[in-house]
Parts: C-alpha cells; sequence; structure tokens
C-alpha cells in the first residue's frame, strides 16, 4: 500500500515488431481493458490490457501502432510531432495537445483528421508546454482543463467557446504538471514529475477537490519508478478506481515504457 493506494500490477511494453514504439507520453481508457496511448514522436498506440484472475495487470497484446495525422490528414512531422496531452470528450472525439509548436487539436470520432481546438495562448517554454490535459464535463461536453508543465497553471476550455484561466495547481518548484484526469464528484487527479541526477525520478499523484488534497501518492527510489508522465483512470468495483500510469522512455536504453496500475480507495471521511 501506498497510503489510499494499492499496486495493482505493471509491465514494461517492449515490441519485437517495430523500434518506433517510444516516448509515450499520455494515455485514456477506451473501456475496461483498452486504451489509446500518444508520444513524443508523434506515434498513437492503441493496445488491449491483458489481467490476471486477480484482476491486476499482467501485459498489453493486439497492439498497433500509427502515425498521428495532422490538419491535411497526412502524418505530423517536424516540430508538429510533440504529443504529449490526450483527453477523451463524451462524445467519443479526442484532444491532443502538443508542445513545441504549441497547440491542442482534436481528432472527431467519425475520421482522423485533426481539427484545430482553442488554446490557452499563453507564453510556454519550447520543452514545458500544455502536458496536461482531461475532459472537464462539469463545465459542458465539450469542456476541457489544460494545464501548463512549468507553472502549473490550467485553463477551462470549450471546444465551442475558448478558454479562461481557471485554478494554478499547488507543487514544489521541482516538480512539473505532466498530467491530469477529471474524476467524479468534483475530484480531479495531478501527477506531478520532477528529475534530477542525484535524487533521480520523483512521482507525486495528487487527488484534489478543489484546492483541498484527498489523497497523495508518492513513489522515488528506492520504489521502481522512471518517466512517467501519462495519467488515466477507470471505475473499478466497490468505489474502487483504477490509475493507470505510463513513463515516457525517451528513446533511451537506459529507461523504460512502464505501465503500472494502482487502486484508490477514497477515504472515508472525504466522501
Amino acid at each position: 500500500m501506498l497510503g489510499d493506494f494499492r499496486f495493482a500490477g505493471g509491465v514494461a511494453i517492449r515490441s519485437r515488431d517495430t523500434d518506433q514504439m517510444h516516448e509515450l507520453s499520455d494515455l485514456v481508457m477506451m473501456s475496461s481493458d483498452r486504451f489509446i496511448a500518444v508520444g513524443d514522436a508523434g506515434a498513437r498506440l492503441d493496445a488491449r490490457l491483458l489481467f490476471d484472475a486477480g484482476g491486476r495487470l499482467t501485459g498489453v497484446t493486439n497492439a498497433l501502432l500509427t502515425p498521428i495525422s495532422g490538419l491535411d490528414g497526412q502524418p505530423v512531422r517536424g516540430d508538429d510531432r510533440d504529443a504529449e496531452g490526450l483527453a477523451l470528450l463524451s462524445n467519443g472525439d479526442l484532444l491532443v495537445s502538443f508542445e513545441g509548436n504549441h497547440r491542442v487539436w482534436r481528432y472527431p470520432k467519425a475520421g482522423d483528421r485533426a481539427l484545430p481546438a482553442p488554446w490557452p495562448h499563453a507564453s510556454f517554454p519550447i520543452n514545458a508546454g500544455m502536458e496536461a490535459i482531461t475532459e472537464y464535463p462539469d463545465a459542458g461536453d465539450d469542456a476541457y482543463l489544460v494545464g501548463a508543465e512549468g507553472t502549473g497553471e490550467t485553463w477551462s476550455c470549450r471546444v465551442s467557446a475558448g478558454c479562461v484561466k481557471d485554478r494554478t495547481v499547488d507543487k514544489p518548484i521541482e516538480f512539473g504538471l505532466v498530467a491530469m484526469t477529471d474524476l467524479p464528484g468534483g475530484l480531479v487527479a495531478y501527477l506531478l514529475r520532477a528529475y534530477d541526477p542525484i535524487q533521480l525520478s520523483r512521482i507525486t499523484l495528487k487527488i484534489m477537490r478543489g484546492g483541498t488534497v484527498v489523497s497523495r501518492m508518492d513513489l522515488a527510489p528506492p520504489l521502481t519508478v522512471d518517466n512517467f508522465e501519462g495519467l488515466a483512470s477507470w471505475p473499478g468495483s466497490d468505489g474502487r478506481r483504477r490509475f493507470y500510469l505510463i513513463s515516457d522512455d525517451n528513446d533511451r536504453s537506459s529507461q523504460r515504457t512502464l505501465l503500472f496500475a494502482f487502486d484508490w480507495q477514497m477515504p472515508t471521511g472525504n466522501k
């Protein structure tokens, strides 16, 4: 146990069929056993999860790796490739936030050609931009939150309107906001990441209601931890919720693409 979280299995994602299975930055759950992930090299991964008899994550199968398409329907290239955040709207449309050439694109459920979506026209560093994005149905069916890695600032956006400043996530200066996911009951889960050569990778997952921390999980050595920067969740049984964390291996042999599962039960006093 890690606070209110219980480890529920994990895998290192590898492929014998391609050398492009790298740098995955975020994911969304399409069902209890199917997910989509996107990554820095402009790739999209569709795959299915495998579980043991106790429901613990044991593998990934039926994986399909394809290029992310651009506004012209062709694969994104060059500075347009760096996909960092992924969100699923209630109508089935996908939203992808990008760094480098900062923007948000929408991918309608019926079709694979991107459409521009509103995004906060703030001053983002090249490699510390809109790492975090999540659907935000409390503000409308087409609403979503966008978060800045460096500052922890967030904006509430709508496909049919634009973006307005929202909350700022409280975080230590050495941590960046790398992912977030909306939860029922006015909760939002935030994934924070830090790295330095001495302390190595550290991860904090905070579940918050407004400015109040409901639950928290910290991962740091000697626990197994890597460059986790993707976060998704799915409702489980008995009021539990399963969180999935995916790591970006930066296309380095010293790092891995890890997918970990954690089951969370809300503390009784916070319901």
